[in-house]
């Protein structure tokens, strides 16, 4: 290894040089995993090599429509779901090397050089390019995630460019790259010489960083990801990069090394079988989508329906970028953070369908028996824009934009561009809804004394205890007043008018609690023909008291006598049903848009009315307790109402923001929080939080 300051004496600005390499390299990775993930055949694929056979012929051929078997079909889709959640694992990696630069008083390295790597961004030993999923491809990921003890050689489609040094013979004032064998080597280096600086400065002076810039797993979904805020927390996210990934000193079962062993050992049992096993699409390597001044080792994609594909999905992902450097730029706390971190998740889904289609369309006349492929193209510049109403109606104005692209390429006979132009005008819609254009950035002002708190609070110290500690969900004056929806007289909405009140019955909603005909039998008079409900035949009083034990919010009022409407409730509430919904009380925001005080919102993934429930858990024999057990996070909330954001993640779980309180069935407590994700794929093992199961289970919703 050469020798630089790193060894000697590192600056900030070295470190955070270094930290640059660490983010761009764990962002390769990522993108190369999803590469090859894109281009591996899956249930939803056309019938390739039989594209002549008929369905009777196909069948009686053994053969699925990817044109495999069903062994070999359900190989590829075990391999891909594996691979997404190395690269799932490995974004983790890449925030937790933001959050240190972030603390070390740096702006996370967002972006990272274009495909293919020039010699010299990284040691010459280590390759990275865009490559479809086959053996060498394979092999080459097992070499780059091989513990310090392996002796597994790279494939020689990656053999480098050419051979060289990186760095100097004695340490410089300007930072440079070094040489190292395996990438765990170099976080090795990392932690020694991070452990050199707090040791000269201190750890208040090293870490200098506002720490509620960074992310933590009250953000976002992602695995591991936690706020750094001491050298301790440093080499903990070193290790536990290391450990999970690459370089570690041994493998483990649930390492990536070990689990691309296990992928290997599979794919050559079944070419073995069948020689001519075709797990992937001959997707491009190195796609580009103009014509390369530089030729070599790049594939220039010219078919217009693979222009135009790869164009949106490297827009989609440059767009995604943009959010995340914003995020770093924001406060935890600010509702921008929470909706740029929403959007960006939502991107990633709509980048998905797109770059599986990238790899499934030709890549043109130049390069035939080639498909294209998304090239990850990266912006020249993708430091966060200024927060504030300029940074907002930039990213209104670029989502309206690739919504209507992708809505202009919306083809009926292709599942995935009907899903990208789904995904992506959902996501328009909510930050024209949500980007507030007037306001400018406001980030809440706190002392060191107050952000320590928060953060001991969010990490369960034992100093945060006391409930006045604990992190409330700010509120602002237009926030404060809650709001009850809009009732819109359609066929699916019963008005009733009565002398006092006019009762409103969304059977949409109706869950079938039969509050409603129990409490009053009277007023709601079920299996007759004709008009069944009757709110004359009860006291106003008893008729707004049946609307509020009605669960769903499908029973609903507005009075005529000068009496208080419905108001929220004094604590927010999610009680967990057995085997059934969600039963939400509080001043409701779900996707943005006031709701009411009270909502059922499913839980089993089985609801053709997401998010709310319609008792397709009955349909599925759903099975799920409503007595979780009790959590640590349960100390008393200072606030216990307030709005209650609850954001449906595309593909994924409610995310939930706001003073809440979580309840078994019976009423117990399980948790109090500001921020959770919960499951509503049915399948998190984890319930009634979810754990990821919905990227392993292919979970689709809106």
């Amino acid at each position: 290894m050469s020798s630089s300051h790193l060894d000697v004496s590192p600056s900030r600005e070295h470190l955070i040089h270094a930290l640059c390499e660490a983010a761009e390299f764990e962002h390769s990775l990522m993108c190369t995993y999803l590469y090859a993930a894109f281009s591996l055949k899956t249930g939803a694929d056309q019938k390739s090599s039989n594209a002549d056979l008929s369905s009777e012929d196909l069948s009686s051929t053994g053969l699925t429509s990817a044109g495999l078997s069903s062994q070999q079909l359900d190989a590829t889709q075990r391999w891909r779901r594996s691979i997404l959640d190395i690269a799932i694992e490995e974004m983790g990696h890449l925030v937790a090397v933001w959050n240190i630069m972030s603390a070390l008083g740096g702006a996370p390295r967002i972006g990272r050089p274009n495909f293919p790597l020039d010699p010299g961004y990284l040691p010459a030993g280590v390759v990275v390019k865009l490559a479809p999923f086959n053996q060498p491809t394979l092999q080459h990921f097992i070499h780059l995630e091989r513990p310090a003890d392996s002796s597994e050689t790279d494939s020689a489609a990656f053999a480098p460019e050419r051979s060289f040094l990186r760095g100097a013979d004695s340490p410089r004032l300007t930072p440079m790259g070094v040489d190292y064998e395996t990438v765990g080597t170099f976080y090795e280096l990392l932690g020694k010489a991070v452990t050199r600086f707090v040791g000269e400065l201190g750890e208040k002076a090293a870490f200098c960083g506002d720490p509620l810039l960074q992310l933590n797993e009250t953000d976002t979904s992602l695995p591991r990801v936690a706020r750094v805020v001491c050298l301790k927390t440093v080499l903990c996210a070193f290790d536990a990069i290391v450990t999970q990934g690459e370089g570690a000193p041994k493998s483990s079962e649930q390492s990536h090394y070990h689990r691309f062993a296990q992928i290997r050992a599979e794919y050559a049992a079944l070419l073995e079988a069948d020689p001519a096993f075709e797990p992937a699409f001959p997707a491009a390597t190195n796609p580009v989508l103009r014509r390369p001044p530089r030729p070599e080792g790049r594939v220039w994609i010219e078919d217009p329906r693979a222009v135009a594909t790869t164009d949106l999905a490297n827009s989609t992902y440059g767009l995604m970028l943009r959010l995340l450097a914003y995020t770093y730029a924001v406060p935890s706390g600010s509702s921008d953070k929470s909706l740029a971190i929403d959007l960006a998740m939502g991107l990633m889904h709509a980048l998905t369908v797109l770059a599986e289609r990238a790899a499934r369309l030709p890549a043109g006349p130049t390069h035939p028996n080639c498909n294209a492929g998304v090239s990850f193209i990266t912006l020249r510049d993708s430091a966060a824009l200024p927060p504030g109403a300029g940074a907002r109606r930039f990213f209104v104005e670029r989502m309206n934009q690739l919504a209507a692209a992708a809505e202009a390429m919306r083809d009926l006979s292709d599942a995935r561009t009907l899903a990208a132009a789904s995904i992506l005008t959902g996501l328009a819609h909510k930050a024209t809804q949500r980007f507030d254009l007037s306001t400018p950035a406001t980030p809440p002002t706190r002392s060191p004394d107050e952000a320590k708190r928060v953060l001991n609070s969010e990490a369960g110290h034992p100093g945060s205890t006391n409930p006045s500690e604990q992190p409330t969900m700010p509120t602002s004056d237009n926030e404060a007043t809650p709001s009850a929806p809009a009732d819109v007289a359609s066929p699916a909405i019963e008005e009733v008018e009565a002398e006092n009140l006019t009762l409103v019955y969304e059977g949409k909603r109706c869950i079938h609690a039969r509050n409603c005909v129990t409490w009053g039998p009277t007023v709601f008079v079920a299996n007759v023909k004709g008009p069944w409900i009757h709110p004359d035949t009860m006291d106003v009083e008893r008729v707004a008291e049946l609307a509020h034990v009605c669960p769903s919010g499908a029973i609903r009022y507005r009075r005529k006598d000068g009496k208080p409407e419905e108001s929220a409730p004094p604590v927010n509430l999610a009680a967990v049903r057995e085997s059934g919904p969600y039963a939400f009380r509080g001043d409701l925001r779900i996707d943005g848009k006031p709701d009411g005080f009270r909502a059922t919102l499913c839980r089993c993934g089985a609801s053709k009315n997401k998010p709310y429930c319609d008792s397709s858990h009955h349909d599925v024999n759903f099975a799920a307790s409503g007595e979780p057990p009790t959590g640590k996070a349960t100390d008393m909330l200072p606030v216990r109402d307030g709005p209650l954001q609850i954001d449906p993640q595309v593909n994924g779980p409610l995310k939930v923001s706001g003073n809440l309180e979580i309840t078994s069935g019976t009423g117990r407590m399980v948790a109090r929080t500001t921020t959770t994700f919960l499951c509503r794929c049915g399948a998190s093992k984890n319930k009634p939080f979810c754990d990821g199961s919905h990227a392993k289970i292919g979970f689709v919703a809106p």
